[in-house]
């Protein structure tokens, strides 16, 4: 599901080619950023998809994330919770290992970041293969945090991620997708 400035936003973001390697299409936000007016309807296409709902705080992946998910919670009146790179937080955390195409990455959280139950929107700038994601789901989930909705800017179907997050049972949302053609 997309948003109703989705193709506003999509045609906003800029494709570098053959970045960082040939035959990839990077997807730039920075135009997005760069744009006042496009950057309004980014935060507002997630406003208007969860002001309704009870959401208890947005939790943000370091570190692309917290470009939206910081205004978003403002604008809900939540709290902001950022999920970090290892070794970036300093009080207690719970961490949550992933693999990467070539490798691992690990990821933390406060251990004290939620209250049971807590409602959180989970975000991130985009989903690829979906590894990130799920691992910072994981974590919300062992915090006792139950999960609305995991939600980009991006999502690169293709590369499967978007529906790893749907055959582990949470809802993704999107405000644009990309095919590899575009």
């Amino acid at each position: 599901m997309s948003s109703i400035y989705g193709d506003y936003i999509k045609s906003v973001v800029r494709t570098v080619p053959d970045w960082p390697q040939p035959g990839v299409n990077f997807r730039d936000i920075t135009p997005l950023l760069q744009n006042s007016a496009a950057f309004r309807k980014l935060i507002d296409s997630f406003v208007h998809r969860y002001q309704e709902l009870e959401v208890d705080a947005i939790a943000a992946i370091d570190a692309r994330g917290f470009i939206v998910g910081a205004p978003l919670a403002y604008e809900l009146g939540c709290s902001f919770v950022p999920v970090r790179k290892k070794g970036k937080l300093p009080f207690q955390t719970i961490s949550e290992t992933y693999s990467l195409e070539y490798g691992e990455s690990t990821i933390e959280l406060h251990s004290d970041a939620f209250r049971e139950h807590d409602r959180i929107v989970l975000i991130d700038d985009l989903i690829a293969t979906g590894g990130t994601m799920l691992a910072a789901a994981s974590l919300i989930s062992r915090s006792g945090g139950h999960i609305v909705e995991l939600a980009s800017i991006l999502d690169l179907p293709e590369l499967g991620g978007s529906q790893q997050i749907r055959d582990a049972g949470y809802s993704v949302f999107a405000v644009c997708s990309f095919t590899e053609d575009e």
